[in-house]
């Protein structure tokens, strides 16, 4: 059904509020395993994708942990922790695989591609972080999922790779990098649109935008009551449904408090928002293709982690810097300055302030980010690109990210980095918390609250088929089974035209 702009029906057995790639992909899911089921979507924006999903408020990082180090913790044995590295690693080969098939079946399709291979690379200089990159090199590529990853701290070789980064550089200088050439560059924009697209022409799907959601209360009959405003009528109306999800980015918290369910207790959110410089100059954008991160300073959220990154939005390439974080009470781009003190509530008013003190450090970086100058910006521009040229480069606004700030056992705040998926008790009601690297890894998020809110039906042989059809590694381990990894690297990469 193609989308509306009022409501035609008020009962469905599934309502997704947000139209941004969590519900998108979890549309497709349930359309496929459930195709019975009538669903709605509602977005208060008046376009699809126009949030954090937005190929210009996010990286586009394929994150596959080649080049994050923030992903790579280094232990005080000097060994590094792979343990996330290889979560968001094989997360991202799932997401991979779920979009070939929708490729691959004709679900999907585009004439410019939403996913393009670009290197992944990351950065480094000083001893003590050349040393750090070394063994981090050694010890991801005894897995499938990296072994494919160069190592050098030669100035030559590196100027090969990134010869915009090296000039200008002082040869004297020691520095390392390493380069994976599988990485990508992902518009989770186009392919949102692409999905949601597909949802459209299924006779059981409405979507319905310029709809916010102001309640959501549970009936008698344990079925959810969602209330919703048509934006450009003003007009309020109410939607009963058996399943909600609430994959709205930042403005999960504050609807997750409207359902006055204990899991929303204890919640609050921290909104970090983020500047890119964007490259103006032409020959100086050829001259870059790579996608290079660098170590974030003491102190600084894992979204705020230096890279120049060659990106490739709608078919035109293009290279940014950042991100430099900034700071408003706003939880979305489009929201309002009043978000956070309206999401300030007596269960969730001590965590916040605990974890304001408890973070005082990362406080100060969000400050000194906020009044730093056009040249404090360049002058870490230069540190990776030394020949820069200010007049090249303009400051653009990106997306809002809301981190979560959770409650610990002993009743205080905890800073908490990265996604949750928080669900009632019976599983009626989830909502997706927190930031990157969300995108990356919808397809596994949404794969976890599928097992958490339909736990019987994922056991079943019907289901798993299913899922199998659409990931073929379902239920297996990409970091323990190496031929399996490299299998499903060259099928996907086949369907997705990212061999060259």
């Amino acid at each position: 059904m193609s989308e509306t702009n009022s409501s035609s029906s008020q009962d469905f057995h599934v309502t997704l509020i947000g139209a941004g790639i969590m519900s998108a992909t979890l549309g497709i899911f349930i359309q496929k395993l459930m195709p019975f089921a009538r669903i709605s979507i509602y977005e208060r924006l008046d376009k699809v994708a126009a949030e954090s999903s937005n190929a210009w408020n996010n990286a586009g990082t394929g994150h596959s942990a080649f080049c994050e180090l923030n992903y790579t913790p280094q232990k005080e044995d000097g060994s590094v922790d792979l343990s996330k590295a290889l979560r968001i690693a094989q997360s991202f080969e799932v997401s991979k695989q779920f979009w070939a098939h929708l490729v691959e079946k004709g679900d999907v399709k585009s004439d410019v591609p939403f996913i393009n291979d670009i290197d992944h690379m990351s950065f480094v200089w000083g001893d003590k972080n050349v040393d750090f990159l070394k063994q981090r090199h050694m010890d991801m590529t005894k897995f499938g999922l990296f072994e494919d990853m160069l190592y050098s701290e030669d100035h030559t070789e590196i100027k090969e790779w990134i010869p915009l980064m090296m000039e200008g550089r002082d040869a004297s200088q020691k520095i390392a990098a390493t380069r994976m050439a599988i990485g990508t560059d992902v518009n989770f924009g186009a392919i949102t649109r692409k999905m949601i697209e597909y949802l459209c022409a299924q006779d059981n799907v409405e979507l319905f935008l310029n709809h916010e959601v102001e309640d959501i209360s549970r009936r008698k009959n344990e079925r959810w009551e969602v209330e919703v405003t048509a934006l450009s009528s003003d007009v309020t109306s109410k939607v009963v449904t058996d399943f909600v999800f609430i994959g709205a980015g930042g403005a999960a918290i504050p609807l997750l408090e409207k359902t006055d369910l204990p899991i929303g207790e204890g919640y609050g959110g921290f909104p970090v928002s983020g500047q890119f410089l964007a490259c103006s100059n032409k020959d100086v954008i050829k001259r870059h293709e790579a996608k290079v991160y660098g170590k974030a300073e003491v102190g600084s959220p894992p979204m705020s982690v230096p890279h120049l990154d060659t990106r490739v939005i709608d078919g035109k390439r293009t290279l940014l810097f950042g991100p430099y974080a900034g700071f408003s009470t706003k939880f979305l781009k489009n929201g309002s300055y009043f978000d956070l003190p309206l999401s300030i509530e007596s269960h969730n008013i001590w965590p916040l302030i605990t974890a304001g003190f408890k973070n005082y450090q990362l406080t100060k970086y969000l400050v000194k980010q906020v009044i730093q100058s056009d040249e404090d910006r360049f002058e870490m521009l230069q540190k990776y690109f030394p020949d820069a040229k200010m007049e090249d480069w303009k400051l653009k606004t990106a997306g809002q990210r809301v981190q979560i700030i959770k409650r610990d056992g002993a009743g205080n705040g905890v800073l908490q980095f990265g996604t949750e998926i928080v669900a009632s008790q019976d599983g009626s009601l989830a909502a997706l918390l927190g930031a990157s690297p969300g995108a990356s890894t919808s397809v596994q998020v949404m794969l976890d609250l599928l097992e958490k809110c339909f736990p019987s039906d994922m056991e079943t042989t019907e289901w798993q088929d299913l899922i199998k059809n659409m990931i073929p590694s379902y239920g297996q381990s990409l970091a323990d089974d190496r031929e399996l990894c490299l299998a499903t690297r060259a099928r996907t990469s086949r369907i997705l035209k990212l061999e060259d």
